[in-house]
């Protein structure tokens, strides 16, 4: 029973990270925060679990704080290295990240130019410090309460700041997860299911478009202005 309750803590946490990593409009920013926070927690848990389990309230109930967890501090160690192995190549480093993110926060600017050229060597670093300090010195920029989505895609123009448009951009568009994949076979399984026999591929890629778009159509307007068809 207490591998059992041990197994219940440990994928609790873990759906908890699952369910971050899910949704529309996540950038690879944001779930490359939570895989770190939750490696962070990881270590947490690893002490926590030998004294205290206060993450570990299952466990802690069947085993009342006298059992030995040597074998579930090992279960955590190797979960640890799992993570470090999975995320270890990731090429965005921190200050990239902080960037895209909020570039007002970047306080070195030589450290991300040097950053910013490992990952694109087509960046030169000389324009990019002077588009990233020019960019900071933007008030009306600085002082804009908005994500970095509508930041760098409404705000921040290509012609001003290419090199740094072209690099958040090249980010921001990055495929974090496989949620809207896993989202889209989802809804094209509900499209075309076996009473749809007579649904044509023609016909079943536009249905599939309309399902999947984002964009709303505006039916009031729409409707109030007909188009008659006339029959010959």
């Amino acid at each position: 029973m207490e591998t059992v309750a041990f197994l219940t803590d440990i994928t609790s946490h873990l759906n908890g990270l699952n369910l971050k990593l899910q949704g529309k409009n996540s950038t690879v920013c944001g779930l490359m925060t939570e895989v770190r926070a939750f490696q962070g927690k990881l270590e947490l848990y690893k002490s926590d679990i030998q004294e205290g389990m206060l993450h570990f309230s299952k466990l802690l109930e069947q085993t009342k704080g006298k059992e030995d967890h040597r074998c579930r501090v090992e279960f955590l160690e190797r979960l640890i290295e799992n993570f470090k192995t999975c995320f270890e190549n990731f090429e965005l480093g921190e200050q990239l990240q902080l960037f895209t993110d909020n570039p007002f926060l970047v306080k070195n600017v030589r450290g991300f130019a040097e950053e910013a050229q490992k990952t694109y060597p087509w960046a030169r670093a000389a324009p990019l410090q002077s588009e990233l300090i020019h960019l900071q010195e933007n008030i009306a920029l600085k002082e804009a309460q908005c994500d970095a989505i509508t930041l760098w895609t409404k705000m921040v123009t290509a012609a001003n700041y290419p090199l740094l448009y072209k690099i958040a951009v090249h980010i921001l568009t990055m495929f974090g997860s496989t949620y809207s994949c896993e989202s889209a076979f989802s809804t094209m399984n509900i499209v075309e299911n076996k009473y749809c026999t007579r649904l044509t591929n023609k016909h079943f890629r536009v249905c599939f478009r309309l399902a999947i778009t984002p964009l709303v159509p505006r039916f009031k307007v729409l409707a109030a202005k007909p188009r008659c068809h006339f029959f010959h």
